[in-house]
């Protein structure tokens, strides 16, 4: 059985052996006899060496792999996601309630923001349409082309179905479509400035409502990644949970990757809509808060979100499993080079008092 890279290195801590000195855990037969364990090195995180022969593990390692499996206890425990029904086919689930808790408390905060900051509510409140409109029809188009080519060969309305699947960064690109569609034919009269003033109201309110968002994609478990021991992730401790990554990896054509039963049992998986949201909550947004004290450029937090978002992403896309890559990267992780490198020009642009539309 062939392990997962990230697995793979856990494992080599924590591999169960039977008295011969040769690891009985996810190494094909023909290549167990290639591992020993490192004399230099005899605590949980000992490392294993391939070369001739073999020697007994130090008596004590199997309280230290025990213990490194026993990190189950430290990690986020799963749950399916809460639903509520109502009536006959009718159910509503906790993603989309809080995807639209999202777009609600977003929307009147940046009403709220517009009238402190003394610009024209009404433009505000269309302005924050044409980029909803957008970003949400931009970010489902996205996901079905860029991550399930496949899927939507076999079924071609799919793109129909806006309802399953959004991306990120699709959602981004179509928001600064809307936004620029909004600036060219609904509000052509404003200069510069003006432009800028009314983006960064929606930027700086954005991360609070990308905060929702991402809690709505934590409680969906929709960006399921690699196993792991890591204290955050989510433990595969109960059926459920087992039963639910085992189905990820099956549709990802990665079934073979998966330690035997006992071992995932006591493992976990990295869900990178709860690190988002994390990082979201803990990080972006104590900073903006903090950056708020004062008066800013207009323009800084459109910049400002996109420097401080954009390198997360593209190291936090390495966990993932089942997305589709093209030459070693996720299509994220291409926006995200992107996005960075418009966000560095938008900078050099602002100084130089250039429009953004």
């Amino acid at each position: 059985m062939r392990c997962l890279p990230m697995v793979r290195r856990d494992l080599r801590r924590s591999l169960q052996w039977d008295g011969s000195g040769v690891p009985s855990t996810c190494l094909p037969p023909s290549r167990m006899e290639m591992w020993v364990i490192s004399p230099h090195r005899t605590t949980r995180r000992t490392l294993y060496h391939r070369e001739a022969g073999s020697q007994p593990p130090p008596a004590h390692f199997s309280h230290a792999s025990e213990s490194f499996l026993r990190r189950d206890a430290y990690v986020i425990p799963y749950f399916r996601q809460p639903s509520l029904h109502l009536f006959g086919p009718v159910t509503v689930y906790a993603f989309g309630f809080l995807v639209a808790l999202a777009v609600i408390a977003g929307s009147k905060m940046a009403l709220a923001r517009c009238e402190r900051k003394k610009l024209d509510p009404d433009r505000c409140a269309e302005l924050i349409f044409f980029t909803l409109a957008a970003g949400f029809l931009a970010a489902h188009l996205v996901s079905v082309v860029a991550y399930f080519p496949g899927q939507l060969k076999e079924d071609p309305l799919l793109l129909l179905k806006f309802w399953e699947g959004i991306s990120s960064f699709g959602g981004i690109a179509g928001g600064v479509l809307g936004v620029w569609l909004f600036f060219r034919f609904r509000a052509p009269d404003l200069d510069a400035r003006g432009r800028w003033e009314y983006l960064d109201v929606i930027a700086f309110v954005f991360p609070f409502a990308w905060t929702v968002g991402r809690l709505a994609c934590t409680v969906a478990h929709d960006h399921p990644g690699a196993l792991t021991t890591f204290p955050l992730a989510v433990s595969l401790k109960t059926p459920e949970a087992r039963e639910y990554i085992i189905a990820v990896f099956r549709e990802a054509g990665r079934l073979a990757d998966l330690p035997g039963p006992d071992v995932l049992a006591r493992l976990a998986f990295h869900d990178l809509g709860w690190y988002e949201f994390l990082y979201t909550l803990l990080g972006i947004v104590p900073v903006f808060l903090l950056l708020d004290r004062r008066p800013r450029t207009p323009g800084f937090y459109v910049i400002a979100f996109l420097l401080l978002y954009a390198p997360a992403r593209f190291c936090l896309d390495f966990l993932r499993i089942a997305d589709v890559r093209y030459g070693g990267l996720t299509p994220a992780q291409y926006a995200g080079i992107a996005v960075f490198a418009a966000a560095l020009y938008a900078l050099r642009a602002l100084r130089g008092n250039a429009s953004p539309g």
